[in-house]
């Protein structure tokens, strides 16, 4: 259902349930799932793809042109999962010619004022708190929780289930499943509270424990932790992603609260 006070151009590929409120903007070259609803003042511009049953509050702008001297007006996209909220002023740009697109997952919650710049991929269930900010090319995991105010480099990597601390300036990749607080960022234990909230046993959480008591708080450097770890503990898929992210980190991952930096 569109209001008559709102926009939306002929081309863009609108489901015939989603509720389109006064002042809302649409350009063409969008398409926008069944069930979503747009709020007044939002904005969606070339390239948005959104999926089903989402919340797009007032005042938000989708699918912005990236904030990138590089960019040259190349076609890409914007991409939103199912049953995601966008809260008010928040603002996604699209990508550029590295990725082609910037991707938020499925059932996510972005809160007020939050950036997600060009080339980002966000994964499922994620929830930003107010004001997060990521720079360009950021890759995020599924159940990543950025408290109020975090901000993080460009290029950087975050894993699945971790939990970084309000205020948090992220200059160096964040591993799956920990803590991180402290400036300069560091380890402070791993995401245990959220782990059990998402039907991890205890047995689980031991376990991964494990890995970061070898990789953080012995005095090894990360070469040695790797290779400790392999040696010593069994494979499992926990290990062998927390094994795979930090073999794979381009920027380096953040230090423990008593490791130098």
């Amino acid at each position: 259902m569109n209001q008559p006070l709102a926009y939306v151009h002929p081309g863009a590929k609108i489901a015939k349930n989603v509720v389109v409120e006064p002042f809302a903007t649409i350009s063409s070259d969008v398409e926008i799932g069944e069930g979503t609803w747009v709020g007044s003042n939002v904005t969606i511009m070339e390239g948005a793809r959104i999926g089903k049953n989402c919340n797009i509050c007032p005042g938000a702008v989708i699918s912005g042109v990236p904030q990138d001297l590089k960019f040259e007006g190349e076609d890409s996209l914007c991409e939103i999962g199912d049953n995601t909220t966008i809260r008010e002023c928040v603002t996604i740009n699209r990508g550029t010619k590295d990725r082609g697109t910037t991707k938020i997952g499925s059932d996510c919650l972005i809160m007020a004022y939050s950036h997600v710049a060009h080339d980002c991929y966000v994964g499922d269930n994620c929830i930003f708190s107010n004001s997060s900010t990521l720079a360009g090319h950021i890759t995020v995991g599924d159940y990543v929780i950025l408290s109020g105010f975090v901000a993080v480099h460009q290029f950087c990597k975050i894993g699945s289930h971790a939990f970084i601390a309000g205020g948090s300036l992220v200059r160096k990749d964040v591993p799956p499943f920990v803590k991180a607080a402290r400036e300069p960022l560091s380890y402070v234990g791993i995401n245990s509270v959220g782990l059990r909230r998402r039907g991890f046993t205890s047995a689980k959480v031991q376990e991964i424990q494990n890995v970061y008591r070898i990789l953080y708080q012995k005095k090894y450097n990360n070469t040695q932790a790797m290779e400790i770890i392999q040696a010593e503990l069994n494979a499992t898929p926990e290990r062998d992603e927390i094994i795979q992210f930090i073999e794979n980190s381009q920027r380096g991952i953040m230090k423990g609260y008593f490791q130098k930096n």
